[in-house]
């Protein structure tokens, strides 16, 4: 079943990751580990997965379950985890309390998992250029990698660029629109819904394809790696088969059409009053 050939990003420090992943956010913990199990049998070896998304162990268990019967080695697979393996504290009104604490301290805590072999590479995530130039001058290993929120809705020009530039790839989360968020309305002018998108709808037609394989694969051409995520199984095939089709210059322009910052998925507007919110900024 796994006959699908996903290229992959080359990092900075020589590593590679696969250009297409399989994401666990909002996942069920009963529903992530037959899941991750299938995405394995369909040609996934990245799995991006975080102790706060709250499934971690299921996903854990699902790997295993892949390399215990044979279908993949450890050493096949690229595994992006998350800081912070503790709840956010809350005072008694149920707003976060915010630490003192300082990212860069984190980032230099990271580089020492690097210099004990614990991992081998180390990024950010949803980090504004400011934040990420902080990082890149203290940093003693430059991150490999930021992962952001990307789709025609969202761009991101500027911050590929900059991140371009000091040759740091980037993750796109968020790649068909963020549908599965909490706070998502049918309101059409709050929430637009890419995958219903006409522009979108016309070059998938055109191609033969679904929705969802068009902003997958546009963000594919745009050199950035994607990581949707689904629990259903010919949902988790049809997001892999991306690659036996290419955009062309008149739909990447078509797709790049939409203003810029039209919608963001993940706002973090729960934090929206901490000092250090990353989207005050341009970019």
């Amino acid at each position: 079943m796994a006959d699908t050939k996903v290229p992959v990003l080359t990092f900075n420090n020589g590593l590679t990751m696969p250009q297409l992943g399989y994401g666990t956010w909002k996942s069920k913990p009963e529903e992530v580990t037959e899941a991750v199990k299938m995405a394995i049998d369909a040609g996934y070896r990245h799995i991006d997965c975080a102790y706060c998304y709250g499934n971690e162990k299921e996903v854990g268990a699902g790997i295993k379950a892949k390399i215990d019967d044979g279908t993949v080695k450890r050493e096949d697979l690229f595994i992006t985890g998350k800081e912070g393996h503790f709840r956010f504290p809350k005072d008694e009104n149920g707003k976060f309390i915010y630490s003192d604490g300082s990212y860069v301290d984190t980032y230099k805590g990271m580089e020492d998992l690097v210099d004990s072999g614990k991992v081998k590479s180390i990024g950010i995530s949803n980090f504004n250029h400011q934040q990420l130039q902080e990082i890149v001058d203290a940093a003693r290993i430059k991150p490999a990698n930021h992962q952001i929120e990307h789709h025609p809705y969202l761009k991101q020009d500027k911050l590929l660029a900059y991140c371009k530039e000091r040759d740091i790839t980037v993750t796109a989360h968020g790649s068909i629109g963020s549908r599965d968020r909490p706070w998502v309305t049918d309101n059409k002018e709050e929430h637009p819904n890419i995958l219903e998108d006409p522009k979108v709808l016309a070059v998938a037609e055109k191609h033969g394809k679904t929705p969802a394989q068009v902003a997958l694969r546009w963000g594919i051409q745009r050199g950035v790696a994607v990581i949707p995520k689904s629990v259903t199984e010919s949902r988790i095939i049809s997001n892999i088969q991306v690659f036996d089709f290419e955009l062309t210059a008149e739909d990447m322009s078509e797709l790049n059409s939409f203003p810029d910052k039209r919608y963001r998925g993940v706002e973090l507007a729960w934090i929206g009053d901490h000092p250090l919110y990353p989207f005050h900024l341009e970019f």
